[in-house]
Formats: structure tokens, C-alpha cells, sequence
């Protein structure tokens, strides 16, 4: 042990404690370091520049329904059917991302009330696997959608997807007319069908049930649409306006019904059902 190290021990105040490494986190719009709880206390919104951050499917479901709700049981469904692999083989990508997850796939779906109207709310998680729609989310949506139709109650969807799941194939793109003929049903029994819409929502969520909602409401900011902006440019040759698949641009031209604070959806949503719930036997 040098001199050094031996004066340095001997001080009173000790060693230097060793410091957390997520008391903050970054914006990734105006690049402020936030404050970890003052953050989250926002609703993952930042205080600087409102910029509304990706949260998981547990936090959204808590900040949308009253205390006290029930989550639905995730769907069984046969996995990596096409024994798929690119760089690392589909069963080892559903684990990893299982790990970094409370559940077992990018859908989750519960059934409780939003201050005081009954709903069942599915969420689609972005950080498992991008979001992306296969099987379990397919089938996830359809039991969700189901249980709101016996439940005679409303169905709210808060999607953010990077579109269909590549490594399932034509069993992924399947789950577009699934969902769209569940929609339709809740549609037929006259129960209210609310998409929120947030960042991102891409891809084949987009080119079915995120686009057929009685309501659609969408975060600011969110990134909306269906091939990327990229594609698009390059196949139409003509640049594109500022905001392109921007939330306030779909708003504008009358894709989107509202755009919303994060702050303000849940009695936004309460408001909705008040209007379009199905009125009581008398």
C-alpha cells in the first residue's frame, strides 16, 4: 500500500460512496439530464422541452385505470413455429427480452375502470421486441377484445409498434384481419373501440387496428404512419413537410380525431366513455 492510499484511508469522512448510475436520464429531443424521479413524477414526460419519453406497459396501465384493476391472462401460442433465425436464432431473441420484462410478450391487457367507467385496456410494450405484432400479440388483442365484448364495456387500445414480426412471417401478417374482424364485432354490439396512439406506431399496427378506432387519439409528438419516411421520400422523389407522420400533422389533415397530453388522457379517455358507453337498462 503507498503513502497515499494509507492517508487517504486513515481520513475520517472514508471512502467516497459509490454513486447510483440511474438518478438521471437524458432527453432525447433537447438532450437535458432529468432528474430520474422528477421524470418519472412527470409521467416520463420532460420538464424542459415536453417531450412525451416511451414507457412500458405497467406504467401505462397504472397511470389510465383506477386502482384495483385485473390483468388478463397472456394468450399460449406456439413459439418460433417457423424455427426462424437470422443473426441469433428467434427463441433466444424471445428470451432476452423476456428477461428485461414482466411479461411474456409485447401485448398486455387488463380489465378495470377509469374512474369509474369499466374498459378493458390493452398496451403494447415497445421495449419488448419493438412492439412488434406476432402471434401473442394477435392473439392478445383478440381475447382482450373479446372480454370487452362479455363484459359489454369499452375497449381501449394504446398502440406503439415497429409493425409486424418479422420472424413469424405470413403468421404475423395473419393478425391484421384477425384484429380488424374483432374491431368490427366490438363495432356490431355497439361498444366504443378508443386508439391511442403512441410513439411510434408503424408498420402493419398502423395498416389495421391502430387506424379503425371509433376514436383516435394520439401523444404529441408520436410517430405515426406506415412505411418510413425514408421509403417514401425516395419512391416519390419530393421532399417531405416538416412534420411528416408527426402526431400535429395527422391531426391537421384529419387522420387523427385529438392530440393529447399525457396528463390529460386519462380523464380525456373518462370523458369518451362517458359519451359513447352503452346507456344502462332502464
Amino acid at each position: 500500500m503507498s503513502w497515499l492510499s494509507r492517508v487517504r484511508n486513515a481520513l475520517p469522512f472514508g471512502n467516497k460512496r459509490e454513486t447510483p448510475d440511474n438518478l438521471w436520464v437524458k432527453c432525447p429531443r433537447c438532450q437535458e439530464m432529468l432528474f430520474t424521479k422528477e421524470y418519472e413524477a412527470n409521467l416520463s414526460v420532460c420538464t424542459r422541452c415536453d417531450h412525451h419519453g416511451r414507457i412500458g406497459a405497467d406504467a401505462r396501465l397504472d397511470q389510465l385505470l383506477d386502482p384495483g384493476f385485473t390483468l388478463l391472462p397472456d394468450p399460449v401460442v406456439a413459439e418460433d413455429p417457423l424455427k426462424f433465425r437470422d443473426t441469433k436464432r428467434y427463441a433466444d431473441r424471445l428470451k432476452a427480452a423476456r428477461a428485461n420484462s414482466t411479461h411474456s410478450d409485447a401485448f398486455t391487457a387488463a380489465l378495470g375502470k377509469i374512474e369509474g367507467y369499466k374498459a378493458v385496456v390493452g398496451v403494447q410494450d415497445f421495449t419488448f421486441m419493438g412492439g412488434s405484432m406476432g402471434m401473442a400479440v394477435g392473439n392478445a388483442f383478440c381475447a382482450a377484445a373479446q372480454r370487452a365484448l362479455n363484459e359489454r364495456c369499452a375497449f381501449i387500445c394504446v398502440t406503439a409498434a415497429g409493425g409486424a414480426r418479422m420472424q413469424e412471417g405470413i403468421l404475423s401478417l395473419m393478425q391484421m384481419p384477425r384484429a380488424t374482424v374483432m374491431t368490427r364485432r366490438l363495432k356490431e354490439a355497439g361498444l366504443p373501440y378508443i386508439v391511442v396512439l403512441t410513439d411510434p406506431t408503424t408498420g402493419g399496427v398502423t395498416a389495421s387496428y391502430a387506424m379503425l378506432g371509433d376514436v383516435h387519439i394520439a401523444e404529441p409528438g408520436a410517430l405515426i404512419g406506415f412505411a418510413g419516411q425514408r421509403v417514401i421520400q425516395e419512391t416519390i422523389r419530393e421532399k417531405l413537410p416538416e412534420g411528416f407522420q408527426r402526431a400535429e400533422y395527422l391531426h391537421k389533415h384529419g387522420m387523427v380525431d385529438m392530440v393529447v397530453h399525457r396528463r390529460d388522457l386519462r380523464e380525456t379517455l373518462a370523458r369518451l366513455l362517458g359519451y359513447l358507453s352503452p346507456a344502462k337498462a332502464a
